[in-house]
Formats: structure tokens, sequence, C-alpha cells
């Protein structure tokens, strides 16, 4: 038997795979997550053989939920679902750990399948995210897509410091290479620009 966490904001997606993952193999649902911060707590609560993990939540998403798993259970095998498979994220997650990428539009039984494999110890990712990920054209590094990233949440330089434990010296040259490579005026104007470019 496999046991796993879902964290998936859409409640009719989560509770479908809730519902079928049980049918489709030997997996038994410990505890459903609506957001990020849910998924932390639901995964430091149960210890899933696997994490099941939406990329895109809100408040706090898929990657920085898995970080912050990362450093109280590095072990954890996890499964990220993602719609849109968006270039560089998939190289943040496997730099993160994650042994698994499967499409949300994926049939239940594939899922299904691909946990059973990766508690068997293998890795996963679906070719459509597999694809989107070779063709990745972005220039900023990973430290400037991760800051972008939380400047599109709203947060202010000093904020992004604190959040990211840097000093904020430090994040206005990383925001400034960031708004040089974007060639816009503003971070909010770049993290906009990364955005629409798939590269957050």
């Amino acid at each position: 038997m496999t046991t796993v966490v879902l964290a998936d904001d859409e409640a009719l997606l989560r509770k479908a795979l809730a519902s079928l993952l049980p049918l489709e193999g030997d997996i038994t649902v410990l505890a459903e997550a609506v957001d990020g911060a849910e998924a932390v707590g639901a995964t430091l609560a149960h210890l899933p053989d696997v994490l099941v993990i939406d990329l895109e939540m809100p408040g706090v998403g898929g990657l920085e939920a898995v970080a912050e798993i990362r450093r109280v259970l590095p072990d954890q095998v996890i499964l990220m679902l993602t719609r849109h498979a968006r270039p560089g994220v998939l190289r943040s997650a496997l730099k993160l750990g994650v042994q698994g990428f499967a499409s949300k539009s994926a049939d239940p039984a594939h899922i299904a399948a691909v946990i059973t494999a990766l508690h068997a110890g293998r890795r996963w990712i679906d070719q459509d995210v597999s694809a989107a990920a070779i063709a990745d054209d972005c220039p900023l590094t990973d430290r400037e897509i991760e800051l972008l990233r939380v400047t599109g949440d709203g947060y202010s330089v000093a904020e992004i410091a604190t959040r990211m434990h840097l000093a904020p010296g430090t994040v206005r040259n990383y925001l400034s290479s960031a708004m040089q490579k974007t060639q816009t005026r503003t971070r909010h104007d770049a993290a906009r620009y990364a955005r629409e470019h798939d590269w957050l």
C-alpha cells in the first residue's frame, strides 16, 4: 500500500483524485490540502509515502511548500502536478529534489501508476512537461526567478529580503539584473514580463 497527501486548490480535481486513486491502485489518501501551507502541515503530520502537490496554488505555492518540507523531511517523495509546464520551473523543482512531474490533465490511472513508480524509487517526468522544459529560453537565473516570483506576490524589497534570508542590497541587485534582462523599468514590470513569458 502507498499512502499519499493530496494538495491542490482546485476542489473538484482534488476530490476526484481522492476518490479515484484508491480505485486505480493500492493507494490510501491520508489527507487533503487546499494550499501550500496546508500541504506542509499535512505532510509533516501524516508522513505520507508520496506527497502529490499542485505547482500553482494561492498563497504559499507548490515550490515554496516543497522547499519548506525538504528542510524537515529531506527524503520525502514528491509528485508535482502542473497544468502549464513552464520553462524554468522543472529545473527549480528538480533542484529541490522533486522526483516526479505529471500533467494535471492526465488520467487518474496514469497518476496512480506514477505514484506507485515513485514509491518504488523511480523518477518520472511526463513527456509534455519535459518537452516544455527543453524549450527553455529564459535568460534569468534561478535566484532572479525566485525573487521575481515573490515580487509578484506584492512584497516590498525589505519583506523579500527577510523572507529569502538575503540583504536588501543583494535583493535590489538581483532585481536590477532581472529588470535589465527583461528591459523593464520596475521590478513589478519585470515580474509581469517574466510571468507573461512563462518563466516563473
